[in-house]
């Protein structure tokens, strides 16, 4: 346990996670095909079942993250696209710092990235991203959304 007084950052909740984890799935399945990612594709994607799919999509539209209409699919907000990108932007981060700075095998970073993508800072952020010198791609080859979080050219 943290001191009183520490800037030790508390963990996030699971549900922020999967908030997040269901934004990233939407926008990498958006950009496979035009109109709305349907449930089943994103319920595939998470591993999950049809059903927890629909609760989770249904209450990303509360939040205002997604435009979900039953049985048409789900579209991202612009709100949940800037939670989505932050999420990728993070990943690939991660990956390329964990690859470069650390020398960690490409095969084994995405695995750490998945997890640490949910928990570092917005500084944390910035401090790879310079120490990387701002990279444009990932380890894989990927782009990385830029600071400004605008979708990157795939």
């Amino acid at each position: 346990m943290a001191p009183s007084g520490s800037s030790a950052r508390p963990r996030r909740s699971p549900s922020t996670e999967a908030i997040e984890d269901y934004a990233k799935a939407i926008y990498a399945l958006s950009r496979q095909h035009q109109g709305p990612v349907t449930n089943g594709e994103v319920a595939e994607r998470l591993g999950v079942t049809p059903a927890t799919a629909t609760s989770m999509l249904k209450r990303l539209d509360g939040l205002g993250l997604v435009d979900y209409q039953p049985y048409m699919g789900v579209t991202l907000t612009p709100a949940g696209e800037k939670v989505s990108l932050e999420v990728i932007r993070h990943h690939r981060l991660i990956e390329a710092y964990l690859s470069e700075a650390l020398g960690m095998p490409s095969d084994r970073v995405h695995e750490e990235a998945e997890v640490l993508e949910h928990y570092i800072s917005e500084e944390l952020e910035l401090l790879i991203a310079a120490k990387l010198g701002e990279p444009s791609h990932d380890p894989h080859g990927t782009p990385i959304p830029g600071p400004d979080l605008r979708p990157p050219a795939e």
